[in-house]
């Protein structure tokens, strides 16, 4: 009897381990953590505008794109390779160069504008890839699209997001925004793919 009770206790604790780490993926591969806060970028790209301040030389403050080539064109230090490193080791890069050329070489860079692309499908006017230079919604990036056809289902509308390697998705109910009802924001990030579906009736 007591080898019994002691086999259905491990059965019992092992289908509450299964359902519970069932529920856990379940959570995290159909939500995206963060959408209320614009996206924060953790590498600089080509097209980025980085503002560099200079507090021992404000004369050389100044706001700059960096190019196609991925590099900045800077006072007295010349070309520098900015895109696909981090603001902080841009900003301790441009320390190290500017050490022997000013007396006090602490240079603070901040993103000022940075560019998302993203690509938006389905019943939607104007599919295709569209580029924004400022923090953008799904909802604001399928209005930019032309809004969804006659057809289009905002009540389904999927966003795909690449996270670490794998593409994971989400539903999410637009319809309260199109009334005009106060919702939560939900941004975009670079790489994304939104999808509006057609309805059945």
């Amino acid at each position: 009897m007591t080898g019994v009770i002691r086999s259905t206790v491990i059965l019992i604790a092992s289908s509450i381990g299964l359902a519970l780490s069932s529920c856990q993926t379940n959570v995290s591969s159909t939500t995206f953590s963060g959408q209320a806060a614009p996206p924060t970028r953790v590498t600089l790209l080509a097209g980025d505008v980085v503002r560099l301040t200079f507090a021992g030389a404000p004369e050389l403050n100044q706001a700059q794109k960096i190019r196609a080539d991925g590099k900045l064109s800077l006072p007295l230090v010349g070309e520098v390779a900015a895109a696909g490193k981090t603001i902080g080791q841009l900003q301790g890069e441009l320390a190290e160069l500017y050490k022997s050329q000013l007396k006090a070489s602490e240079v603070t860079v901040s993103l000022e504008s940075s560019l998302t692309t993203v690509v938006v499908s389905g019943a939607v006017a104007k599919p295709g890839k569209i580029v924004f230079e400022r923090p953008t919604t799904v909802f604001q990036a399928i209005m930019e699209s032309g809004g969804a056809s006659e057809f289009g289902n905002l009540s389904q509308v999927r966003l795909v997001r690449t996270i670490n390697g794998v593409q994971r998705s989400q539903l999410m109910d637009l319809r309260p925004t199109l009334r005009g009802a106060a919702t939560r924001a939900f941004y975009v990030r670079d790489g994304d793919i939104i999808y509006v579906p057609q309805s059945m009736f």
